[in-house]
C-alpha cells in the first residue's frame, strides 16, 4: 500500500489530523500550511510540513513509516538538516515521527535518544488507535488503513454509512474519496464482484452529495447541465482513483476518459478493479470506449 500518497492526502484532507495524532489541541491546526517539501542534496522528500503563519509556533517535520528500516533515523535526520540548512526557517522546529507500528522503530541511538528526552523528536505509533473509538473521520481512515483484509470489508460499511449521517458535504466526498482509496490499494487482485460486495462505486449515488446535486440541478431545470456536471463529476472521481492506482496518467488517457458517456463511464467504474495496469485502461478505451 502506498502510505506515503494515503498519508498526505489524509493530512492534505484534515489538517487537524497531525494534532490529534500528537495529542494537543485541534484549535492549534489553524494558522499552519501543509506542504511536502523537498530537500536537494539527495532527493529527500518529507512526508508531510505543517509551516506555520506565525514566527512563535514551530513548524512539525513528519516522516510516516510502515515498515521496517534500520537506517530511519539516520535518514530522517539528514532530511531534517538538510532542510533547516535550504530554507533557514525563522520558526523553532519539531520532528515528528509516526510508525505504523511500535515493532518497526529501530533502537534509538544515543543521539536520537536526546532528541527524544528534549522533546524536539516526538513518536506515534498508529497501532495504538486500532481500537480507539472516536468521532474523527481522520482517525477512522487510518483505522481502516491498519486493519485486516477480513476487518475492512466491516469497516468500510460501517465508515460509509457514518458519513451518510455527516452534513457537510466537502467532507462527505473527502471521506468517501480516501474509503475508495485504501480499498483499491487494500484489495488490489480482487475481482469486480468482491469489491462490489463491500464499498464501491455505485454507492456514491446513493449518498447526499449525489443526491443533493441532482436535486439542486432539477430544481433549476437544468436538466442538460445537471446530465454534463453529473457526467464531469463521474470522470474526475474516476481519474483520481486511476492517478492512486497507476501514478499520474498521459493527458490523452484523461482526454479519452472525459470524453465517455455516462454509461460508459459506469462500464468503467465497473472494471476499475479489473485493470491491473496502464496498459490494461489504454486497451479498455480502444475495445470499450468508442461508441457513445
Amino acid at each position: 500500500m502506498k502510505t506515503d500518497t494515503l498519508f498526505y492526502q489524509l493530512f492534505q484532507s484534515f489538517h487537524s489530523l497531525l494534532f490529534e495524532l500528537i495529542e494537543r489541541p485541534i484549535s492549534e491546526a489553524e494558522g499552519y500550511e501543509f506542504s511536502s517539501v523537498e530537500v536537494k542534496e539527495k532527493a529527500f522528500r518529507f512526508d508531510g510540513i505543517f509551516i506555520p503563519k506565525a514566527k512563535d509556533k514551530p513548524i512539525y517535520l513528519i516522516e510516516v513509516q510502515f515498515q521496517q528500516k534500520e537506517d530511519f533515523y539516520w535518514e530522517y535526520l539528514s532530511e531534517i538538516y538538510l532542510y533547516l540548512n535550504q530554507y533557514r526557517p525563522e520558526q523553532d522546529w519539531k520532528a515528528i515521527a509516526i510508525f505504523a507500528r511500535r515493532s518497526y522503530e529501530p533502537e534509538p541511538r544515543s543521539h536520537v535518544q536526546e532528541m527524544l528526552n528534549c522533546q524536539r523528536l516526538q513518536r506515534v505509533y498508529l497501532e495504538d488507535l486500532v481500537d480507539r473509538e472516536t468521532d474523527s473521520f481522520a482517525i477512522n481512515i487510518i483505522q481502516l488503513i491498519l486493519s485486516t483484509e477480513s476487518q475492512a470489508v466491516t469497516m468500510a460499511r460501517r465508515l460509509g454509512d457514518k458519513i451518510e449521517q455527516e452534513n457537510d458535504p466537502e467532507i462527505q466526498e473527502q471521506v468517501l474519496e480516501l474509503i475508495e482509496t485504501v480499498l483499491v490499494y487494500k484489495f488490489p487482485k480482487l475481482s469486480r464482484q468482491e469489491i462490489e460486495a463491500m464499498f464501491t462505486y455505485s454507492d456514491l449515488k446513493q449518498t447526499r452529495v449525489y443526491q443533493d446535486a441532482k436535486e439542486e440541478g432539477e430544481q433549476r431545470g437544468l436538466k442538460l447541465g445537471e446530465q454534463r456536471g453529473l457526467v464531469k463529476g463521474q470522470a474526475t472521481m474516476l481519474l483520481r482513483l486511476f492517478n492512486r492506482k497507476f501514478g499520474q496518467i498521459s493527458p490523452s488517457l484523461r482526454g479519452k476518459v472525459n470524453k465517455l458517456s455516462t454509461k460508459q463511464l459506469e462500464n468503467l467504474a465497473e472494471a476499475l478493479f479489473d485493470l491491473e495496469t496502464i496498459s490494461d485502461l489504454s486497451d479498455w478505451l480502444k475495445t470499450q470506449g468508442k461508441g457513445k
